[in-house]
């Protein structure tokens, strides 16, 4: 495999690159939800910052897509919320 897995897509990757980096290069600007409003979000800072481009990799919640390395045979999934869904607030 070349490639990881988002949301059942197949995404191809260069060496080094993060998975926010793959996903905007394949075309795909949105990957979180937000719990409140179901507002798309993506890549805003792109440095760790700040916390739009939350996503799921291998089921561990609230990786951020900006700074996780894109590896072979990952699963990278859309995130609902925060992650904590079933916290009440």
């Amino acid at each position: 495999m070349t490639g990881f897995t988002f949301d059942d897509r197949e995404i191809d990757f260069t060496e080094g690159q993060t998975v926010g980096a793959a996903l905007i290069n394949a075309g795909i600007y949105s990957w979180r939800v937000t719990r409140r409003r179901a507002t798309r979000r993506g890549l805003f800072c792109g440095i760790g910052v700040c916390y739009d481009c939350l996503i799921s990799v291998n089921g561990a919640a609230n990786q951020r897509a900006c700074q996780v390395r894109a590896t072979p045979g990952m699963t990278v999934s859309t995130q609902t919320g925060t992650g904590h869904d079933d916290l009440a607030c």
